[in-house]
């Protein structure tokens, strides 16, 4: 039976100091055993969110509801269940990258990660703009600091940093998904890169990104970056269960409801619930930009 610990903030690991359970994990790969002890098993698996079509159809945010799906995110941000912790670290020691799949070996299983897997496990293709820090540039039309003063309430706002305090909710609650599930990191989710940014543009003028471009560059910053967490644990736990590797008897935290983007985070990011619609608690400039497009549609109904 697995044990399930109650999860905590950050999940955090430790090296097993039992050789046998070590043995089983890597398969006797004395090499990949002493990587483990000494590198990669002291690093942090990133805190698995949660983003449910369900309730965002329930906050009547159906604009950002159809932006997501458009991008055929769905069954990825909607994935949660049981997470592997120490088996996340074994699938991140032994991961490498060959040809256009990755692959790793978890007791004994090798897995390799082709288009096939990602569409069975995740729902994503291989499909859309490939997109890096290096080629920003295949983004027509953007720029930095014009697009971020588009996306705030008051666009008349003096910008001094892309922070996600001033913006619209449809923006705002899309740099959330960006920075915690698509390319979660440690900290400083309230800043927003240029990165952050081109996938926010992205997505609000639907241009359709490759997903699994971007998480595999995601998980190679992961693997190559020390102060980086590892992310994807439900992504990961999802293959382990894919490629049918024995997980009787292995540690598991459970993805509680409390991991999921809900009514609370909407009021901490400073929005609040009027006539069944959330708007800026700081004026009605603060409106997303699908209830501007819903009073605008009434408006021109009453013409």
């Amino acid at each position: 039976m697995e044990s399930t610990p109650p999860t905590s903030k950050k999940v955090k690991t430790r090296a097993i100091r039992s050789g046998g359970r070590l043995e089983g994990w890597f398969f006797g790969d004395n090499d990949l055993i002493e990587r483990y002890r000494f590198k990669t098993s002291t690093k942090v698996i990133n805190n698995p969110k949660v983003v449910c079509f369900d309730w965002l159809k329930s906050q009547k945010l159906d604009n950002v509801r159809r932006l997501l799906k458009d991008q055929s995110l769905r069954k990825f941000l909607e994935m949660k269940g049981n997470i592997y912790p120490y088996l996340i670290i074994v699938f991140y020691t032994n991961l490498k990258f060959e040809g256009n799949n990755f692959v790793s070996h978890v007791k004994g299983v090798d897995m390799e990660i082709t288009y096939d897997v990602w569409t069975a496990v995740a729902g994503l293709k291989y499909f859309g703009l490939r997109i890096n820090k290096g080629n920003l540039g295949v983004v027509e039309d953007f720029n930095k600091v014009q697009y971020y003063k588009s996306c705030l309430k008051n666009q008349n706002a003096q910008v001094r940093t892309c922070s996600v305090g001033d913006l619209r909710l449809d923006e705002r609650l899309l740099a959330l998904i960006v920075t915690w599930i698509l390319t979660p990191r440690r900290s400083n989710h309230y800043v927003l890169t240029e990165e952050d940014l081109v996938y926010i543009y992205c997505i609000m003028k639907k241009i359709i990104i490759n997903w699994i471009h971007i998480i595999k560059e995601h998980m190679q910053k992961a693997m190559r970056l020390n102060d980086y967490h590892y992310p994807y644990a439900v992504l990961i736990s999802k293959f382990l269960l894919y490629f049918e590797v024995n997980l009787e008897d292995e540690t598991s935290e459970l993805v509680k409801s409390t991991q999921e983007m809900n009514n609370g985070s909407l009021s901490k990011m400073g929005f609040t619930k009027i006539g069944g619609k959330w708007i800026s608690k700081d004026g009605d400039h603060g409106a997303s930009s699908s209830v501007i497009a819903d009073l605008e549609e009434e408006e021109h109904a009453k013409m």
